[in-house]
């Protein structure tokens, strides 16, 4: 396909809670399934256990079987793979590291990664998640995508767009019913202010804490308009971006140019 379009998959599903065997086994159905041309799967956040703190017995390392399922996957489908999974490094093994880290996975196996920045600490994610620093702003076809996680939508600065650095902003989340009407405005916003696709993939269903999450998955177009939601329901949807309309926007509309430029300590 053209490099004017890249083709996005959105898998919005039921997690089985801390259950690394179902729920890898359902969302390779799930990807196997996808009949329509797809470049890029999007998988919610911590997609083989649910929103779990418990990191010391999930934690896997990147040669663990979830990255190995993610390789065999992209290949076999040829495409990239994004989601998140809990990571431990071995810094020492006195005191090992435990990430909630989001991969890239390329079909040839090469990879990416980004560490979840802002930790929700109101669930306790501080107390057992080492915080990331960096950002990573994917490249494929020309595109340019800033990969981030659940909670940091909530933080403008970190995604905000300094000329022209991205194209697409993606979050992957288990992000509350409760709060949706937070997830669905701020994806809205993050969309407007940095004048790029944004999508937002959720979960769906009630984790092992109670808590319930309604999906709400959204694509936002550059100008803050809906091109995809859906809530209260899995689903599994295709889209294709088109280079054209966000470069038609950006021209049309230069705020970008009258953005304030600043660095993050």
């Amino acid at each position: 396909m053209s490099v004017s379009t890249l083709s996005f998959s959105l898998i919005q599903t039921e997690l089985s809670w801390e259950d690394k065997e179902a729920n890898l086994a359902m969302l390779a159905q799930k990807i196997r399934g996808i009949e329509e041309y797809t470049e890029v799967v999007v998988l919610p956040e911590m997609f083989s256990t649910g929103f779990s703190m418990r990191a010391t017995e999930f934690a896997e390392t990147m040669d663990g079987p979830t990255l190995r399922w993610m390789k065999q996957l992209a290949a076999e489908k040829k495409v990239i793979i994004v989601g998140s999974l809990i990571i431990k490094e071995e810094i020492s093994k006195e005191a090992p590291r435990f990430y909630n880290r989001l991969i890239w996975m390329l079909p040839n196996g090469e990879l990416g990664y980004y560490d979840k920045r802002h930790l929700f600490a109101f669930a306790g994610e501080d107390q057992h998640y080492t915080a990331g620093t960096k950002r990573l702003i994917a490249s494929v076809k020309g595109w340019k995508i800033n990969l981030q996680v659940c909670y940091d939508l909530r933080f403008p600065v970190w995604a905000r767009q300094q000329g022209e650095e991205y194209d697409v902003l993606l979050y992957v989340a288990n992000w509350p019913e409760k709060r949706n009407h937070a997830w669905k405005t701020l994806l809205t916003a993050r969309a407007i202010e940095n004048q790029c696709y944004t999508i937002g993939v959720n979960r769906v269903g009630i984790d092992g804490n109670n808590i319930a999450h309604s999906g709400d998955s959204l694509i936002v177009g550059p100008l803050g308009e809906v091109l995809y939601h859906c809530a209260y329901k899995e689903d599994v949807f295709t889209i294709t971006l088109q280079k054209e309309e966000l470069t038609t926007a950006r021209n049309q509309f230069p705020f970008w140019k009258d953005a304030d430029f600043f660095q993050i300590q």
